[in-house]
């Protein structure tokens, strides 16, 4: 973007222009946009009260005139896709030249972490990256920010895709946006405002989500009184406290990496797991410390020392000597340890945590915890010493969070890019609001028609539903995620929308799968298929149509079928069913297909009533259709 000044040679003049308003676009308009094709597209903008602004694009040429307020608006005529281009926007003695446009696709990603996940985060990282040069493809990443009222701009820019900047994009809208661009042979644009643990409530505006019954809004209320910049003014003083308690760990001062550290003031916590569920919802710096016996000989061997996946920052020590430190909770932690740190017998394993937000502490898989000697693994999951050392509670200071009033994250991140003119939504959110399904029966739709209305544009809203996570059951048990899933699924009652299935891709000790390829994939088919003209093509797996009873068996019919049902089973069974009669206590039942039809029973169910199929937080996922989209799960209760 290049801004132009015409000179004024006159001292008497310049003070007076420096008080007139600056010709200004909102961010989102800037250099390597792209603007969506076909459909009237929507420009805006600041300048002095009541100035006249002319924009030239190709061969258009508009005029209009800023309100009392300083702003101004108009609709530029659909445009073919195409490009580079130029667009001028002129005031009475100032000029925004902005280059290098084109016109194409344009869908806003948004959501939580599983949305927010980079690139270079993602499986095969190194080769996505090293082939990424798609200069059709484009990118918008919105920074992040609060705000308890409606912003009218926010922070970002189009970065064009090449291996040097696809690393930050949002992984699923970049393989989303790869799959349409070589379906399409036409650029495509993904502006990206998501946050990591975000519930759909922060996403919401606030007209929409105090319509909402009392019950949605009662949770906020006992968070604080009064208005969200009163707390903040208030919070700053305990803010500033704990940032400099941070700057003198009382850890450090103290030594607790030393073998000699006196634990009887420790508490202890079984790792790993995110220490919320044990201490609160807190953020700060808490020491974690454990003992490990090694067998004679191992004095002197060099090993390493392995602690998987750690919210957010640590350091460790192995018998005072630190191995290794690590920013940032994507990175499963490996050191080296050296010789002569290791002894026989008893060694002492100590890590300080820094957790900046959200969960902290250990998580992921229990096997990813071990020191390894010469090929020889010594667990340390288990149970730990726990020491907090600076933590948000002990200064009563609350985080400023997007969950901590809702709408916030509409008001800074969604409201100042309305009405930018896009093709549709992608979206992948849910797990942050898995403890309240029911209620996401009504926020998930809401929200969507909460944003076609602000855009005032029907538009398409497809989203990822949560993947296959935790420990397997051993047997049918009622299910968080689950329940958020049929939440999901009744969604598509709403008109264009559609859904992205992937319990066959998630990770049981991750929750942040990382096939983030297949996933854009899949949403992608979605809109290939409704928008894109390829009707034919299919986008669903096989989802629930009807039942009837036959004896003691149940016959499950399916749309979406495809080429045909298949099991990936040799032995043709299908996994993930379960039966109950009217006291809804369900049993493990074996199905298996018949035509394009299932067949379900369990020998412990004699009247058979309710089914259930993927239902808990990791099923059993092997019904497909021929095209390889898994079968949706669902209960008929």
């Amino acid at each position: 973007m290049i801004i132009k000044q015409i000179p004024i040679f006159f001292a008497f003049f310049l003070q007076a222009f420096l008080l007139k308003a600056q010709l200004k676009l909102p961010a989102i308009f800037g250099d390597n946009m792209i603007l969506q094709r076909d459909i009237p597209i929507k420009l805006w903008g600041w300048a002095e009260k009541n100035e006249t602004v002319h924009v030239q694009f190709m061969q258009q040429h508009l005029k209009t005139k800023a309100d009392n307020n300083g702003q101004w608006h108009m609709t530029l005529a659909p445009t073919p896709h195409g490009g580079p281009y130029r667009m001028e926007i002129k005031g009475h003695d100032q000029h925004i030249s902005l280059k290098n446009i084109l016109v194409g696709e344009v869908w806003l990603a948004s959501g939580q972490s599983n949305m927010e996940w980079t690139v270079k985060n993602s499986n095969n990282a190194a080769s996505e990256i090293s082939h990424a040069t798609y200069p059709s493809i484009r990118a918008f990443n919105v920074e992040k920010s609060i705000s308890d009222i409606p912003k009218q701009d926010l922070k970002g820019k189009w970065e064009v895709c090449s291996p040097a900047t696809v690393g930050d994009f949002s992984a699923v809208g970049y393989f989303f946006s790869l799959k349409l661009y070589q379906e399409l042979g036409i650029p495509v644009g993904i502006i990206n405002a998501s946050w990591g643990g975000t519930g759909a409530e922060t996403w919401t505006s606030g007209g929409s989500f105090n319509k909402l019954p009392a019950h949605f809004r009662a949770p906020y209320q006992q968070t604080f009184t009064g208005d969200l910049q009163h707390f903040i003014k208030d919070n700053e003083s305990k803010k500033q406290k704990y940032l400099q308690a941070l700057t003198k760990d009382p850890g450090i001062a103290a030594k607790w990496y030393t073998n000699n550290t006196g634990l009887s003031a420790w508490g202890k916590m079984n790792v790993p797991q995110l220490w919320e569920s044990k201490l609160g919802d807190m953020n700060g710096i808490v020491w974690f410390k454990r003992s490990i016996y090694l067998p004679k000989g191992s004095a002197e061997k060099a090993g390493s020392i392995h602690l998987g996946t750690i919210d957010d920052d640590d350091i460790c020590w192995i018998n005072g000597v630190e191995v290794g430190e690590t920013k940032g909770y994507t990175t499963s932690r490996s050191y080296t340890v050296p010789q002569a740190v290791l002894k026989d017998g008893e060694n002492t394993i100590t890590v300080k945590i820094m957790d900046t937000g959200g969960g902290g502490g250990f998580y992921g898989n229990p096997v990813h915890l071990y020191l390894e000697v010469e090929g020889e693994k010594f667990p340390l999951a288990g149970e730990w010493n726990y020491k907090e050392a600076v933590t948000t509670q002990q200064h009563d200071y609350k985080e400023v969070s997007p969950n901590m009033f809702p709408s916030l994250l509409f008001n800074a991140m969604i409201n100042p890019i309305v009405p930018y003119t896009i093709k549709g939504v992608i979206w992948y959110q849910g797990e942050n609001n898995a403890g309240q399904a029911y209620d996401y029966r009504t926020l998930f739709p809401n929200l969507i028609q909460d944003w076609r209305s602000h855009w005032n544009q029907e538009f398409p809203f497809y989203w990822v539903q949560l993947a296959n996570y935790m420990a397997k059951e051993k047997s049918p048990e009622d299910s968080d995620w689950a329940k958020l899933r049929d939440a999901q699924t009744r969604t598509l009652r709403l008109a264009h929308t559609g859904q992205a299935v992937i319990t066959d891709i998630g990770e049981a000790d991750d929750i942040h799968p990382r096939n983030k390829q297949e996933v854009g994939r899949r949403l992608a088919l979605i809109a290939l298929a409704k928008d894109y003209g390829q009707k034919e093509r299919v986008y669903s797996g096989p989802t629930f149509k009807s039942l009837v009873k036959a004896d003691n068996k149940l016959v499950i019919s399916f749309d979406a079928t495809g080429g045909g049902l298949v099991v990936n089973n040799k032995y043709g069974y299908v996994e993930g069913f379960a039966l109950a009669g009217a006291d809804k206590k369900f049993v493990w039942a074996r199905a298996h297909i018949e035509g394009n039809k299932i067949i379900v029973q369990a020998d412990q169910i004699i009247n058979p009533v309710f089914v259930r199929y993927a239902w808990s937080n990791n099923p059993d996922v092997n019904l497909f259709n021929k095209e390889g989209l898994p079968a949706v799960p669902f209960s008929n209760e």
